[in-house]
């Protein structure tokens, strides 16, 4: 074990190894024996995400489905004033981000985490993501059945699976508890909704499914599959998808990378059609889910709480209008705190952390809209509750309403922010809260806010939306924001996805909400929501509404700087990282094919066949690209890479090899998963890679 890291004898073995070799390799990048292209997809893939700042990134922290107990949140605190800055950001994937942490503290950080059941592994990159559910689950009044225990299932699942380590852009899978869609799995790659067929006198679980929605750049709603899919076909399923994804998604281009758009240029039967047949060559055709492998929400031993009035009643009693949920079980509620823009200090977490031990259970749960769920609360424990929640600034009403605004980090720490997200959302809940005291707590208007068009704060389905830009204004560059309109889910779980309306100025948005908030007052029809509103009256009006805002007559300093800001406003785009760059050099693919044959080997060594498996299978394909590299071939898809490598190197005998490059890779599909195949097919990929090695140093020789 590597002695300058202090690590448990309690962690996970697979755990350990993913933490030292991350020692290993920010050791290996500082010397400069690994090229910086190669070390980003490996630390991406291990959270680890560039900021802003030069020298520090940011940490993201994967809570699968926004789960974590009071003991977890208190070392997450620990470790973000031990490493960080000291602060914690909820983000609407239901994880916990830290920032300013340097390279060489992330593995001793992860050492922590995984002392308490944490992980980092594939919170970025081009891997599944963090899988998100409705943080109701479980306690919803209208699900059918919890679905926690099969977002947990997805997780184990797939969590170090060899077929999700290198995609060519990232995947997201949501369950949602009811029809309500409260997880949006209409703007995931998979989503699940709670389904129960009677088949055979037997009532059976199953899953509504869509398929292939997304946000960033250009929005798409996801396809339903089908209204019913049997509980224990939901793995296979997505793991046929993801195997198709792998094969066939673009992985040069990176904005045409998500499954989104395989699918808008393939469509979507001709796919569903890839799938069913790679489904038939899986080794697990139905994968049942074990109930028992999920610790449920333990019910918490009642206590003696305060029976005591809270000074501010009228804020009390606001507070358990707007944030408390009543729960499926009778005698408990769930209590819904609100997270400026998703933050909370290091202090008030730890602090947070006691206060929901004596008042819920331990299943504390992150939320799609940046804040914190706590679950079976006594209806006597609510004034203690409040009381204790006010005394660090965490009682606030408003909860997931219009005062609620979900904004991303921005241009605090991300590469990407264009403009002030943070800022801008801080200025907008003073506006909202000082003008509009008699909607601000609606609830069917959401108001977010992202720093770029990349959709952190799913800015595309909100009511209200805005995304930052930059604008010219005769010699000046602003600050700007993209307005949209229309988004997000009605009271019947149906989504809808954002129109553009107009660019303005970032300074002249609080004016922008005053009229739209205005307009929406004056001319609404009894009891008609702002989306219905927007959609009776259309996108021509809110146009013609807001245009003038931003005719300014004349640029100021005022205009010149961004919310929260103090210095003139200047366009700082660095080297996003939401997506890895394809790594276009042959020397680097042949770098990458060595590690994943290591890996390929130490599988099969511990009896995982399929693993070893999928690292071969993957390993042939990198060698093929390799060599399409240094002919300039086609190679953005790893289909590309099979269709072509035969044409260019087998029938012409430039390269020696029996039989069909196509044949070989397809074996996969053609044979089970025995330890036989395993070590038949490494040895014979293994040859192939071999020989690529010296069929490249002699091509290079002879240059």
């Amino acid at each position: 074990m590597n002695s300058s890291l202090e690590i448990s004898e309690d962690i996970d073995k697979k755990a350990l190894r993913d933490i030292l070799e991350l020692d290993q390799k920010i050791k290996l990048f500082k010397k400069g024996e690994i090229n910086d292209e190669s070390f980003r997809a490996f630390r991406l893939a291990r959270g680890i995400y560039g900021q802003r700042q030069d020298g520090v990134n940011m940490i993201r922290i994967k809570l699968p489905f926004g789960r974590v107990t009071p003991e977890q949140l208190e070392r997450i605190a620990d470790i973000s004033e031990a490493y960080g800055s000291g602060n914690l950001h909820a983000t609407t994937r239901q994880d916990i981000q830290l920032h300013y942490v340097h390279l060489s503290s992330a593995p001793q950080l992860w050492a922590k985490l995984e002392e308490k059941g944490i992980t980092l592994r594939e919170a970025c990159g081009n891997t599944i993501r963090n899988l998100t559910a409705s943080p109701y689950a479980g306690i919803d009044p209208e699900e059918l059945f919890d679905v926690s225990p099969y977002a947990n299932a997805v997780f184990n699942y797939f969590l170090r699976n060899p077929v999700c380590q290198n995609l060519g852009r990232k995947f997201k899978i949501a369950f949602s508890s009811s029809d309500r869609d409260s997880a949006f799995t209409f703007i995931h790659d998979l989503g699940f909704i709670p389904r129960q067929k009677e088949i055979n006198g037997k009532l059976v679980r199953g899953f509504r499914v869509v398929l292939a929605g997304g946000l960033g750049a250009q929005p798409f709603m996801a396809h339903r599959i089908t209204d019913f899919m049997e509980e224990d076909r939901i793995i296979p399923f997505t793991e046929a998808c993801l195997r198709i994804f792998d094969r066939y998604g673009e992985r040069a281009k990176r904005h045409k990378a998500r499954l989104k758009y395989l699918i808008q240029d393939m469509g979507i039967d001709p796919f569903l059609e890839l799938v069913q047949t790679e489904w038939e060559s899986l080794s697990v055709k139905t994968f049942p889910i074990d109930l028992n492998d999920y610790t449920a929400s333990e019910i918490p031993e009642r206590s003696a709480w305060s029976s005591e009035d809270p000074v501010n009643f009228q804020k009390y009693e606001r507070w358990l209008r707007l944030n408390q949920y009543e729960q499926k079980q009778k005698g408990y509620c769930a209590v819904q705190i609100k997270l400026p823009s998703g933050n909370i200090n290091a202090e008030n977490a730890r602090k947070l952390a006691k206060i929901a031990r004596v008042h819920a259970s331990a299943d504390m749960r992150i939320t799609v809209n940046q804040g914190i769920l706590l679950k079976y609360v006594k209806p006597e424990a609510l004034k203690s509750l409040f009381i204790a929640l006010d005394t660090i600034n965490l009682a606030e009403p408003g909860f997931d309403t219009l005062y609620d605004v979900t904004a991303c980090p921005g241009t605090d720490t991300c590469n990407l922010g264009i403009a002030s997200s943070v800022g801008l959302a801080e200025e907008l809940e003073k506006v909202l809260t000082k003008e509009y005291g008699d909607i601000v707590f609606e609830k069917e208007i959401k108001v977010k806010i992202s720093g770029c068009m990349n959709g952190c704060a799913h800015h595309a389905i909100a009511s209200i939306g805005f995304h930052g830009m930059s604008m010219k204004i005769g010699q000046y560059i602003l600050p700007a924001m993209q307005v949209l309109l229309g988004g997000g889910l009605d009271s019947s779980g149906n989504g809808a996805i954002a129109e553009k309306i107009i660019k303005l100025p970032s300074k002249c948005i609080p004016d922008a909400v005053r009229s739209l908030l205005n307009n929406y007052q004056e001319n609404m029809k009894d009891d008609e929501n702002f989306n219905d509103y927007y959609n009776r009256m259309g996108k021509n009006h809110f146009y013609t509404l807001l245009k003038p805002l931003g005719e300014l007559k004349e640029v100021n300093q005022f205009h010149l700087m961004d919310w929260g800001n103090e210095k003139i406003y200047e366009t700082k785009i660095g080297i996003g990282e939401c997506a890895v760059p394809m790594m276009d050099m042959v020397g680097v693919v042949f770098e990458e094919v060595r590690e994943t044959l290591n890996r390929a080997k130490e599988a099969i060594n511990q009896r995982e066949w399929v693993e070893g498996i999928y690292y071969c299978y993957t390993a042939l394909l990198n060698t093929g690209k390799a060599l399409l590299l240094t002919k300039e071939k086609p190679c953005n898809t790893h289909i590309s890479v099979i269709k072509n490598f035969d044409p260019a190197f087998i029938e012409s005998k430039e390269f020696e090899w029996d039989g069909s490059f196509h044949d070989l890779v397809f074996q996969i599909n053609t044979n089970g998963s025995s330890s036989e195949f395993a070590d038949t097919y490494y040895n014979i990929v293994e040859d192939f890679y071999t020989r690529a090695i010296a069929y490249r140093e002699s091509q290079l020789q002879s240059t």
